[in-house]
């Protein structure tokens, strides 16, 4: 089971950051992660080809940055950037640091495509009425990702019925992720 959560990070200077007032955070994501059913490595190998770390932002707020917990994560991730370097040619310009502090995000920052599909939003939230239970909901983070590109319909056929979705929601999503092969 991996959760998520979105947040502020990367500031030891800058207490209580929200989204209008960030100092030198970046925005980021805080994966609570079960190592026997994925590992840290996998999730790196995600996190590098969910963007480019080869550009360089243009706020620090927008970064690409990978927080680490302990000395064995900050090796981790020199190596997979290493690898990715090489691989592509290029410098990763992606910032290794120790995480100092994860502030999470605004209630309205979390799990954002979802909270920007009103069908669906209010189906988990009529679901999981306190929002923490929404926050960690596996279904929630996998409705979010289908919403974010993420899976294609032949994925989501294969765990629609686990998602918890009326009919109304079930077509929502349907039609939103389309005919996607990913």
């Amino acid at each position: 089971m991996v959760r998520t959560r979105a947040g502020y990070a990367g500031d030891p200077r800058k207490d209580q950051p929200t989204y209008h007032d960030l100092g030198l955070h970046a925005e980021t994501l805080e994966v609570d992660f079960d190592p026997a059913v994925i590992s840290y490595e996998e999730l790196l190998d995600i996190f590098w080809n969910s963007h480019n770390p080869m550009s360089s932002a243009w706020s620090p707020q927008y970064r690409s940055a990978v927080f680490t917990h302990d000395a064995a994560q900050a090796e981790a991730a020199r190596r997979s950037a290493d690898r990715y370097a090489e691989l592509l040619g290029r410098e990763v310009r992606t910032e290794i640091t120790p995480l100092t502090r994860f502030w999470p995000a605004e209630e309205y920052h979390q799990k954002y495509r979802l909270q920007h599909n009103r069908l669906l939003r209010n189906e988990y939230r009529a679901i999981y009425p306190v929002f923490a239970d929404f926050l960690n909901s596996t279904a929630v983070a996998r409705v979010n990702g289908y919403l974010g590109g993420y899976g294609s319909s032949v994925q989501l056929d294969q765990e629609l019925d686990r998602l918890g979705l009326d009919e109304r929601g079930r077509q929502e999503l349907r039609s939103k992720v389309g005919s996607r092969r990913r």
